[in-house]
């Protein structure tokens, strides 16, 4: 392993900012890839083109929350058993996740591919926007396969402690959709068309710099058959861990259905605003993520090995800068709200609309860092069962409902204020499972004359 005393031994502080400050800015580079297509789409003023791309979006959540179900899991099941010395299972465990990426990816591009119009038709596209959306569905299915490998492997690579290489492979692929972006979208005018080529050209580059590290540099990450075939079972576990990541991916594109549905009803406009918003509230609470997802691995290592003292201390910290980062961007993007909507939206009564809903969908940026620690936190720990039940409750049992209720009351900002309030609800179920959560670590781990 590269950086096992970075997990053990390293100041608490330091290994923290070690390890968030790359994590972070990998989540930077995958909000700056997530963004590029509805930025230079933006730049033709086709509101239609940006709706479609908000509206294909659910469906290709399920993709994103396989490779986060599989990484995270994956992730936290080897560092663990790294921390406990059990080189060989994290062999296994790492081929497993290699492969699933692979096959999966595979398996999803079929389906996509066979079924575009009956999807298209259950995600309520309006009918200025079915051929743009048919178009970006398709092209961006056929690369399925390597957005998956390229998505999972940058979170299953910070097992082993490989920070600067998940960074490279990140940002090897972002480079190159921003480059390819304005030569398809603008320059050739494909439109949505050239969008999804550059994602899907940049996610290959990003497999291909991936592949590179497994079968040349890294000891414990393979894709040898034998070592996945020694233990196939052993995916089941590793993908109840991931679960709750995965489920908040599904779910959080199933809430957007219901959200784009609802906004129908206020026009092509209202969509677009929707997604331009959701772009710029989601650097928010992805930076907070980012910091969480990054210590994980040291949490999982220092549960594996048993070190309480240590695994305390390494929470309370990154919960203080998580809530400090929430305050920071929160204030940031309110202030900037104006620049901001206009990268991605020139029609002016689409443009006002994003502004309105983004002040309300920001009010909860600050405590969303309490949520994301507590889920990666319950998964280093081992509490699958818990950790899902908190990601259904803040996408699924608590947003869902809150946004025909909110529609209801107060029409269209009410969309926007139900996701406040299960943000918001749901930290602070988040904060209560973590406190629970360690008291039982504590009664696990310590003597019974140590429990104080």
């Amino acid at each position: 392993m590269q950086n096992e005393s970075l997990f053990r031994d390293k100041p608490v502080w330091s290994a923290i900012f070690s390890m968030a400050i790359p994590s972070v800015f990998t989540i930077l580079v995958m909000i700056v890839y997530n963004m590029a297509d509805l930025f230079f789409i933006g730049r033709l003023g086709d509101t239609a083109q940006v709706g479609a791309i908000s509206i294909v979006g659910p469906v290709f959540s399920l993709l994103s929350a396989v490779s986060t179900m599989i990484g995270v899991g994956g992730c936290t099941t080897i560092a663990k058993a790294l921390g406990g010395g059990n080189t060989e299972n994290a062999r296994t465990y790492a081929s497993l996740c290699g492969w699933t990426f692979l096959i999966f990816g595979g398996i999803f591009s079929a389906v996509v591919l066979a079924f575009t119009n009956p999807l298209l038709r259950a995600l309520g596209t309006p009918a200025d926007m079915v051929h743009y959306a048919g178009i970006y569905m398709r092209v961006l299915a056929l690369g399925a396969p390597m957005m998956l490998f390229s998505q999972g492997m940058a979170m299953l690579i910070r097992s082993e402690g490989a920070i600067k290489e998940g960074l490279i492979g990140n940002l090897s692929g972002t480079v190159v959709n921003l480059i390819l972006d304005p030569v398809f979208i603008l320059g050739l005018k494909w439109g949505v068309a050239g969008a999804a080529v550059a994602t899907v050209l940049g996610n290959l580059v990003g497999s291909a710099y991936f592949a590179y590290y497994i079968l040349r540099k890294s000891s414990i990450l393979n894709l040898k058959p034998q070592c996945a075939l020694r233990s196939p079972g052993s995916l089941f576990p590793m993908m109840a861990l991931g679960l709750p990541n995965a489920l908040s991916s599904i779910l959080s594109g199933l809430a957007s259905t219901f959200s784009n549905r609802l906004l129908s009803a206020y026009g092509t406009n209202a969509i677009a605003a929707m997604g331009a918003a959701g772009k710029i509230t989601m650097l928010v609470g992805l930076v907070q993520m980012g910091i969480c997802m990054g210590v994980q691995p040291m949490m999982a290592y220092n549960y594996g090995a048993g070190n309480l003292a240590r695994l305390k201390e390494i929470l309370l910290k990154t919960a203080l800068l998580a809530a400090a980062v929430g305050v920071v961007t929160t204030v940031g993007c309110s202030l900037a709200r104006h620049t901001l909507i206009g990268l991605f939206l020139r029609q002016q009564e689409a443009a006002a609309m994003g502004e309105e809903i983004v002040v309300y969908l920001l009010l909860a940026g600050p405590v969303l860092g309490l949520y994301y620690l507590s889920a990666n936190f319950l998964q280093a720990a081992g509490n699958a069962p818990l950790a899902t039940v908190a990601s259904v409750l803040r996408q699924g049992a608590v947003l869902i409902p809150l946004l025909y209720l909110m529609a209801y009351l107060f029409g269209f900002t009410g969309i926007a204020i139900a996701h406040t309030a299960s943000d918001v609800i749901s930290a602070l179920i988040g904060l209560f499972a973590c406190l629970w959560q360690f008291g039982r670590l504590k009664t696990q781990l310590l003597p019974p004359d140590q429990h104080t």
